[in-house]
């Protein structure tokens, strides 16, 4: 890219990735309750943030650009790619969209997605039989979904960090963290004892490597 083909202040791409990032989600996640919908208007907000820098206003690359230009004086901030820092500050050479780092980024975020649908499938097929979900990806955590908004999160931040992302994303993995205790609270008074046991059998966040799900007829 040279400095005739601008890489910033597309906006009208920052519109189109933010938008179809978002419904794409939203089509996994179909939201519902209030705390569904906060949820997801979180992960949208990161998602505008990170567009809104990767193609629109670069203000993280505005802000530090002393500092990139005194340490890599042959860095052009104006071309679109110095905005993959990561590359950059760990001596990365060539196309970054080539790099280790951005081939696992872009794994995490396509896992992020593919765990968000296929337990929305187990929790919408649960719902409506106002059961417990225990099957899938429920049965080896008891929060998929949230896993899932934060596989795709940390993808991104790892693929185009950018300040406020930077900033954001521990507060969103603490944000997930309190909706999924309150959703157990519910569950606990739902489903009682039953969900007591789940509990205890499933991890909530990281899935124990060797161990086997509990199978249903345990839970029940």
């Amino acid at each position: 890219m040279t400095h005739d083909e601008p890489g910033y202040g597309l906006w009208l791409l920052v519109a189109i990735n933010s938008a179809v990032f978002i419904m794409f989600a939203f089509s996994f996640a179909k939201p519902q309750s209030p705390r569904d919908w906060r949820s997801f208007g979180a992960f949208s907000a990161f998602i505008v943030a990170l567009f809104t820098e990767m193609y629109g206003f670069p203000l993280t690359i505005y802000l530090l650009a002393g500092w990139l230009q005194s340490r890599y004086p042959d860095l052009d901030l104006l071309v679109h790619d110095a905005g993959h820092l990561w590359s950059t500050l760990l001596g990365g050479k060539g196309d970054p969209h080539l790099s280790l780092l951005h081939i696992l980024s872009n794994v995490l975020i396509a896992a992020g997605f593919i765990l968000l649908s296929i337990a929305w499938q187990v929790l919408y097929t649960a719902q409506r039989r106002r059961d417990l979900a225990t099957t899938g990806p429920y049965a080896y955590v008891r929060h998929p979904q949230y896993i899932g908004f934060l596989l795709i999160l940390f993808g991104f931040v790892l693929q185009w960090p950018t300040i406020l992302t930077v900033l954001m994303f521990p507060f969103l993995v603490v944000m997930y963290v309190l909706l999924a205790r309150a959703e157990e609270r519910e569950a606990r008074q739902a489903f009682g004892e039953r969900y007591l046991r789940y509990e205890a059998a499933t991890p909530g966040w990281v899935p124990r490597l060797g161990a086997r799900p509990a199978g249903r007829s345990a839970l029940r």
